[in-house]
């Protein structure tokens, strides 16, 4: 195989690739790349048998062929290579040889023969959607999915496609978003998938490339092709919980706040909550509002008043500062609205108009004050 191209192009190639290849492994050949040079032109792919990342590479063709080359030597020598074009050499033992204008480099390949093959993704139901729209839910849900591989079904985002509606959902059981889009409409499939975080936040780097994302939703697999890219991921073959029955429908008690207000009051006083409960308090008497903490192992205490409008009861409810924190940074809106009921049920956290066409719904559950 040979090929030239330019150190921009390979650099952006290899860059794409590099978030597919594992840190660890106990296959070596998994944090190689795969090219493939053919008369149709250069293909690049890197897998971690999870997930995998098909790009190609504008590049002249010399002499057909195929090897599979170590990534990361690969992208630091470009990465430290001024502007230039790059010769790529491999021989008939896999030799590899990067000829540029500033010297010559030396590298073993493997046979292409030895890289994973590309997923079987049969069963295909192929929809297309504006990348605004997988960009918003990507940024509204990512967030809430747990880190718990105990819990597998959770670490990923519930997508539920249906004829004129997508709604996205994410929970780590602490926390809990539901994404609401009416503008999508779609008859070729009706169905739920839990798609992995790691392959949403993939998805997240190529969506400049592209107006318009197409994906072919299989048995077992989902293919997202954005542009020339293409990237396979394994779908999370688990029961997502049953969601809805854990949205209250009663909670008639309402605070309306400005966001920013709110959440500079919790990331203040939450620097004078205990270190392993980040415990703050929303206390709500007589009408007004206050975020509160103390931590009596170092004597430490704070306070801060809300502007704010209540409808309710008096309540006082107790919340992980980083939970809440993370509810508040991602509602996109000047005010909010937050639903309550109890000091021990979830609270709702809604922005005070909707965007048009979406319906978000943030859940926090609370945790019990000390005395």
């Amino acid at each position: 195989m040979k090929i030239s191209t330019s150190k921009s192009e390979l650099q952006s190639a290899l860059q794409k690739l590099s978030k597919a290849t594992p840190a660890r492994s106990t296959l070596p050949i998994l944090n190689s790349v795969l090219f493939v040079a053919d008369n149709e032109g250069v293909l690049l792919r890197a897998t971690d048998l999870e997930i995998t990342i098909i790009t190609p590479l504008e590049a002249s063709l010399e002499e057909t062929g195929s090897a599979a080359i170590p990534l990361h030597t690969l992208l630091e020598i470009t990465n430290e290579l001024p502007d230039t074009r790059i010769s790529l050499t491999v021989d008939a033992q896999n030799r590899v040889k990067l000829n540029t204008d500033f010297g010559v480099y030396d590298l073993m390949g493997k046979p292409a023969e030895e890289f994973p093959a590309i997923p079987d993704v049969d069963g295909e139901n192929s929809l297309t959607m504006d990348t605004s729209v997988i960009r918003d839910i990507i940024e509204n849900t990512s967030f809430a999915v747990s880190k718990d591989e105990l819990k597998p079904a959770l670490t990923g985002v519930l997508f539920q496609f249906g004829s004129d509606k997508l709604t996205a959902v994410a929970t780590d059981g602490h926390r809990l978003v539901r994404y609401i889009r009416s503008d999508y409409q779609q008859e070729n499939y009706n169905g739920d998938i839990i798609v992995p975080r790691k392959f949403l936040g993939l998805v997240g780097n190529f969506l400049g490339e592209a107006e318009l994302i197409n994906l072919d939703v299989g048995d077992k697999h989902l293919t997202v092709k954005i542009g020339r890219n293409k990237i396979i991921t394994r779908l999370i073959d688990e029961r997502f919980p049953d969601y809805e029955s854990v949205i209250p429908r009663d909670n008639e008690k309402q605070l309306l706040v400005d966001r920013e207000i709110i959440l500079g009051a919790v990331r203040r006083v939450s620097i004078f909550s205990n270190r392993s409960t980040h415990q703050v308090a929303l206390r709500i008497i007589d009408g007004k509002a206050t975020i509160t903490t103390e931590d009596p192992e170092k004597a430490s205490s704070a306070q801060e008043n809300l502007e704010a409008e209540y409808s309710g009861d008096d309540l006082v409810i107790g919340y992980n500062a980083n939970y809440l924190k993370d509810i508040l940074s991602h509602l996109k809106a000047n005010k909010i609205t937050i639903k309550l009921k109890t000091a021990i049920s979830a609270a709702l956290f809604y922005p005070e108009e909707q965007i048009e066409n979406s319906d978000l719904t943030m859940l926090l559950m609370p945790i019990r004050l000390n005395d």
